[in-house]
């Protein structure tokens, strides 16, 4: 298609109208600046479509004169898929939605045709409201009509060469919007794995607590556990020194006892040839003897119980020796449960540093987010700072436009009145021009005279001066 400027010929006067004419145009001077000529917006129009076959239609200079609803629907179709990639099908999927909602059941009253068109319609004067086409409306789509084609084609064509002389300027910012926008979905994405994970160490730190409650619990009871044990074992090794003490004491005893009776026995050994000496003497003896041995045998049955009793608390003792070092085994355990328990502290405290590190991570992420999504605000209020600007600019170039239209018409009247002036100047210079001439041909004759005049009084002067000379 060619984008090139408008020929010089669209800004050509019309002084050859009537000031009648003149009148009833002033109103359309902007239109009349935007108007393109009929086979300018046919050739542009049958370039932009291309192949007819792409969306099965042609247009001409008479589908342009005689417009045909159906066609122009679809040349405005294949338009705005061009510019704003929407057509009736990118709009079906919305409408649908919407006659669900506001019809529900009864769908069948509007047809599918119908609010497909009208949804198209929004989108299609949303379009021609950026290319200055404010009183686009419904009529145009059904009942088109040559001026108003005319002046809608030809702010589209104006707005499509615009738009190709600053595609470098829309690449660039579009570039930088989708740059900003795979950044935010980057950022976003990185921020759900964080809160994920987040969550997920948020749930390990919640169990980690409880078993680490779980575990001190356990260790108070196992301290009061071994401290209690401690006091058992210190009672039962002072019981046993006791024990001990006393074994020995009776063993002791229970030696002397025996050394008695072998002593005993010994001297009746020694006696027994005196006693069948005397049977009263021996009476007497003997009943020394019964009440010894009497005595003696209760001192043993006292001695044989001491002695079992001690053999009972030795058998005792090494039940408390088997339970001592019972206990030792489990105070062993104890350590190792508890060294295993600082351990896990030790861990659960890395764990929380990397918590409070991943915490960190997270709040730089979202800083980050904020400060992307201040950033994202900014760009967005530049945008429309710079789409107003541009509106500003456009109106005042309109504005400015209209000036110099004026100032174009009044320089045009200006520039016939001095072409008149000049020409009835330029009159009066060729009869200056002529006198001119007429009086420098008669100084030059009498120049030529005068010279003749001077040379033939020279030779006068001459001769005279000659004859003189001659007499003298």
């Amino acid at each position: 298609m060619d984008f090139n400027a408008r020929m010089s010929h669209q800004f050509r006067s019309q002084s050859n109208g009537n000031n009648g004419n003149r009148g009833k145009q002033q109103p359309n001077d902007s239109d009349a600046f935007m108007r393109l000529p009929d086979r300018e917006i046919v050739g542009c129009i049958s370039e932009i479509v291309g192949n007819p076959g792409d969306i099965g239609v042609s247009f001409s200079l008479e589908d342009l004169h005689k417009p045909n609803p159906q066609q122009i629907q679809k040349v405005f179709e294949w338009l705005a898929e061009l510019l704003m990639n929407t057509t009736r099908e990118t709009v079906e999927p919305a409408m649908r939605a919407a006659a669900e909602d506001v019809c529900g059941e009864h769908m069948e009253v509007v047809p599918a045709d119908t609010r497909n068109l009208m949804g198209f319609y929004v989108s299609l004067r949303r379009l021609l409201i950026e290319c200055g086409i404010t009183d686009f409306s419904f009529s145009d789509l059904l009942k088109p009509t040559y001026d108003r084609l005319v002046k809608i084609f030809s702010y589209i064509i104006n707005f499509v060469r615009f738009r190709e002389s600053q595609t470098a300027t829309i690449d660039e910012n579009f570039n930088k919007v989708e740059t900003t926008k795979s950044r935010i979905e980057t950022y976003y994405i990185e921020n759900q794995d964080m809160d994920t994970r987040l969550d997920e160490m948020k749930r390990e730190r919640k169990s980690m607590e409880v078993l680490a409650k779980e575990k001190t619990k356990r260790n108070e009871e196992l301290k009061a556990r071994l401290l209690e044990l401690k006091k058992g074992q210190e009672r039962i090794a002072e019981r046993l020194e006791k024990v001990k003490s006393e074994k020995g004491r009776l063993t002791g005893q229970l030696e002397a006892k025996t050394e008695r009776c072998l002593g005993i026995r010994q001297e009746s050994e020694k006696l027994k040839p005196y006693v069948l000496q005397s049977s009263a003497a021996l009476q007497q003896n003997l009943n020394e003897l019964s009440d010894n041995l009497a005595r003696d045998r209760s001192h043993i049955d006292g001695l044989e119980k001491r002695s079992r009793a001690l053999q009972t608390s030795s058998d005792t003792f090494g039940v408390v020796s088997n339970d001592v070092s019972s206990c030792t085994k489990v105070l062993e355990e104890v350590s190792n449960e508890l060294q295993k328990e600082d351990e896990e502290n030790l861990k659960a405290a890395k764990h929380r540093d990397a918590l409070s590190e991943r915490g960190n991570n997270v709040r730089e992420v979202e800083r980050h987010e904020a400060m992307l999504q201040r950033q994202l605000k900014r760009w967005l209020e530049r945008t429309d700072g710079v789409r107003n600007t541009s509106k500003e600019k456009a109106d005042g170039a309109k504005t400015k436009m209209e000036e110099l239209r004026s100032i174009h018409k009044r320089l045009t009247e200006e520039r016939g009145e001095k072409g008149r002036e000049m020409e009835r100047r330029r009159v009066r210079i060729e009869q200056t021009e002529k006198k001119m001439a007429d009086l420098k041909e008669n100084i030059e004759n009498e120049i030529h005279a005068a010279h003749d005049e001077y040379l033939k009084m020279d030779s006068h002067i001459k001769l005279y001066i000659t004859e003189m000379e001659q007499s003298m």
